[in-house]
Parts: structure tokens; C-alpha cells; sequence
């Protein structure tokens, strides 16, 4: 019988990324005011487009992406190394923002991990498929119905409640962008992709 856990310094980097976001919840407000994406201050404050990506809009919120952290993680632990991780995930973030920043200008400011997120979804079905796991066509295909359902229809209304904000959809399409960049530059470029 296999561990639940397999890959255990695997779970170093999101658990670092977990850490970072409690500790960023627990900033006061007017220091957590700094790190928020604003499309105001994104040119002249760029470090927002990153930091973003660890604010969360309440407790509820941080609580929903931390589940979901925990899931890909434990999902696509086989696939990502601390390195291969951080890359995905950061890049993500930071094309979730830049797409958010470059594209949605109806989006005036932007917090949460659930972008990135997505960039960690697709990258890790997409190696799952590379590895010929039926598993990583159905998670792709899962997802990307649930990102083209988003985009149609927008985000359930009770989801908007539970984080007290309106639910950028699409931040979700951007990161998963990201994660789709980051995904064929590592089948690209395997040795410099880390292990």
C-alpha cells in the first residue's frame, strides 16, 4: 500500500506559500493596502502584481485557496519539485495580473491565490497527459469547461459571498494562461525546468 504522501519536500514550497498568505492576512490593513493589485499603482509599484496573489479579501477566502493549494498538491505531487512548483506557481500569479492589468480593465483591483491556482491545475494535467495518464485529459478537460463556464456565465453568486467580493473569473483564464506558457516551455526545455 502506497503513502498518502509520497513526495513529502514536494509539500515544502506550498507549504511555504501557505505560510506566507496567513502571514500577510495577519498584516494590518493599511500595510496589506500596499500589496494589493490596483491598476492605478501597477506601473508605478509593479511589486503588486506579484504580492497580490497572497492577499486574500477574508478569512473565508484564504481558507478556500488553502484548500485548494492543498489539493494540487497533494494531486500533482509526482509532477512538481520545490523549483518546478515556485515556477509555475509565480509565473501564473504574475500573468494573471499582468492579463487583469492588460486586458480586464473593468477590474480595478485584484487579491487571491485562485489564478495562479489554475496555472498549477493546467500545468499538472498537462503532465499528467504528457506521462499518458487518462487522468490529466479529463482534470484538463474539467478545468478548462470550468474556466469557458466562468467566462459564459460568470462565477457562482454564492462564492462572491463567501469572499465578500465579486469573483475575478478572469483572473482564472490568465493564470491558467501562464500555467499553460510554463507547462510547454518545461516539455521544451526539460533540464532547465528543474527537478
Amino acid at each position: 500500500m502506497s503513502s498518502f504522501i509520497e513526495y513529502p519536500r514536494h509539500f515544502i514550497a506550498p507549504a511555504l506559500l501557505l505560510l506566507l498568505c496567513v502571514v500577510a492576512a495577519l498584516l494590518p490593513s493599511n500595510w496589506q493596502t500596499a500589496f494589493i493589485f490596483q491598476r492605478e499603482f501597477a506601473c508605478s509599484e509593479p511589486w503588486r502584481l506579484l504580492s497580490a496573489n497572497f492577499l486574500h479579501t477574508n478569512t473565508m477566502h484564504l481558507l478556500l485557496n488553502g484548500a485548494g493549494l492543498a489539493m494540487l498538491t497533494l494531486l500533482f505531487q509526482r509532477d512538481f519539485s520545490p523549483t518546478r512548483f515556485l515556477l509555475l506557481l509565480l509565473t501564473s500569479g504574475l500573468t494573471c495580473t499582468l492579463g487583469i492589468w492588460a486586458f480586464s480593465p473593468h477590474i480595478d483591483w485584484y487579491v487571491g491565490l485562485s489564478g495562479a491556482l489554475h496555472g498549477v491545475f493546467i500545468g499538472g494535467a498537462i503532465l499528467d497527459i504528457r506521462r499518458r495518464l487518462l487522468s490529466g485529459w479529463l482534470l484538463l478537460i474539467g478545468v478548462v469547461a470550468k474556466i469557458g463556464w466562468e467566462q459564459l456565465h460568470g462565477a457562482e453568486q454564492f462564492l462572491a459571498q463567501l469572499i465578500e467580493a465579486n469573483v475575478a473569473t478572469d483572473a482564472h483564464l490568465y493564470g491558467a494562461f501562464g500555467g499553460l506558457l510554463v507547462c510547454l516551455w518545461q516539455i521544451k526545455n526539460p533540464a532547465e525546468a528543474g527537478s
